[in-house]
């Protein structure tokens, strides 16, 4: 019988845009941990979604049961196309966040968050988590808002420092208006820029009760997780602590940059946390970054943490978000001993180190990025700037250079930056369709455990999230029962 512990032992991490689905998530808490789904971007997945005919008609199915009929009839409207996406035809796109946006556009966000969470708890008892990246500040809080409607028992979120996070969370719990501040580039000392946002907006009439979730900051340092604890503008329930072998977004090295002939950002003592000080802040916590083996678990367990957060074994099971092709070959690259993964420090706009699979045919490789015409049309991962004319203004080191340039940026900015924003969408079959006709490329991030996948294959080319948790949980050996290639190719999703 599956028992449903609280805290967890075993975080399933938040991935990419849509690899931690609510298929993924509910997987995981349907067998007693804690499954967690990505809220980033999650408005563009859901209306590409639904412009592709939503199959199953899952997402339809979750907006049943939100609260604001008004809302989802104007999303079905809008954005639903019974008969599904002409392939060769790009998707309608959302207009891209800005400090202000109008009450359409809050309400897709809070709506697209509310049905990822809505059907990652259907159909059990377990706990569901929504995870967030700080760094991107503009949808935060509707996202939360709507993930908060949904029932989300947990909120994790790293990629900067997320103070006030618990403040808002405690005025969404009440439907009252919260406020973010806007790390906006070019202001003067002093000077504060806010992001808005007020439930009220999102729906007039009387609102349903909702519960505070628990929040989690994911932290790379001893210093930042004591200031959280003792300067947040509300509770803390615990902390992921995260090293720089984990896929995704890393905190960058501290002190003066050194790096390796590959170009990737060295990390050295003063990077590792000490697990006995984050112990003596008194709150739980996971280690993540390498933690997928029964070893590193019973390793954290030792340190004194309550278990792991682990992502890149579960980024390539049955249930995640990647497409079936891709997990495939990178079942086969694994057990070929094919697969490597590089520290990009230029890959991402944001600035933070970003974990990238070498891959041929995607941005990882130069050729692919040199030929991608560059554009910005999504804006996830844009900097908000002050303007000569004193208003707030967007930039992206991954638009057009001359267009950066024209908004007070920096030509070195720019060099090596890729557009994360529609790689990651079409890692998940749902890529753009430019207006030349050229489909956006792919661009992969993996942890570095990655590189031992096929020694947890044991000779599968697929498996299931309950089969990861299993294997880090001592209940079997590697991941799965070996199989012959031709009966894992029949299996595979």
């Amino acid at each position: 019988m599956t028992t449903f512990n609280d805290p967890p032992t075993i975080i399933q991490g938040g991935m990419g845009v849509g690899v931690s689905n609510w298929r993924l998530a509910r997987a995981v808490a349907s067998y007693g941990e804690l499954g967690v789904v990505s809220g980033t971007g999650l408005d563009t997945l859901f209306v590409r979604r639904l412009q592709d005919g939503d199959p199953g008609g899952h997402l339809r199915r979750a907006m049943e049961h939100f609260p604001f009929p008004e809302v989802v009839e104007q999303a079905l409207e809008q954005h639903f196309r019974p008969e599904g996406r002409d392939p060769e035809q790009p998707y309608r796109l959302l207009p891209m966040y800005r400090q202000v946006v109008g009450r359409a556009r809050h309400q897709i966000t809070v709506l697209a968050n509310f049905v990822e969470v809505f059907l990652a708890r259907e159909g059990h008892e377990g706990r569901v988590g929504i995870n967030l990246l700080t760094k991107i500040q503009l949808p935060n809080l509707g996202s939360l808002y709507g993930a908060m409607l949904a029932g989300v028992d947990y909120v994790l979120m790293g990629a900067g420092i997320p103070r006030e996070i618990p403040g808002a969370l405690d005025a969404l719990a009440l439907h009252q208006p919260a406020e973010l501040t806007l790390d906006a580039a070019g202001l003067e000392r002093g000077e504060r820029e806010v992001i808005p946002f007020d439930p009220r907006e999102i729906h007039d009439g009387p609102l349903p009760d909702i519960e505070r979730p628990k929040f989690l900051p994911i932290v790379a340092s001893n210093s930042l997780a004591t200031m959280l604890a003792r300067k947040a503008t509300g509770r803390i329930d615990g902390f992921v602590i995260e090293g720089p072998t984990a896929g995704g977004h890393n905190a960058p090295p501290r002190g003066a940059p050194t790096f390796n002939d590959r170009g990737e950002p060295q990390y050295g003592e003063r990077d590792v946390v000490d697990l006995s000080k984050i112990a003596e802040i008194g709150l739980p916590f996971w280690v993540a970054g390498g933690a997928g083996h029964p070893d590193r678990l019973a390793q954290a367990r030792a340190a004194g943490a309550a278990g792991v957060q682990v992502g890149t074994l579960f980024a390539y099971c049955n249930e995640s978000g990647l497409t079936a092709d891709h997990k495939l070959a990178v079942a086969r690259a694994s057990m070929e001993g094919g697969l490597d993964v590089v520290t990009d420090g230029r890959a991402s706009p944001t600035g933070f180190p970003f974990k990238a699979v070498q891959l041929e045919g995607t941005l990882s490789c130069s050729t692919v990025y040199g030929d991608r015409e560059r554009c910005c049309d999504l804006g996830y991962l844009r900097t908000p700037y002050r303007t000569e004319r004193g208003g707030i203004g967007y930039r992206c080191a991954s638009e057009p250079v001359d267009t950066f340039l024209k908004k007070g940026g920096d030509e070195s900015d720019t060099v090596g930056r890729k557009c994360l924003c529609n790689a990651l969408m079409a890692n998940l079959g749902r890529p753009q369709v430019q207006k030349d006709g050229s489909v956006e490329p792919t661009f992969f991030t993996a942890g570095d455990d990655l590189k031992a996948l096929g020694e947890f294959l044991d000779g599968r080319l697929s498996y299931s999230a309950t089969d990861v948790i299993d294997f880090l949980r001592g209940e079997g050996g590697p991941i799965g029962v070996a199989a012959t290639s031709r009966e894992a190719e029949d299996r595979a999703p």
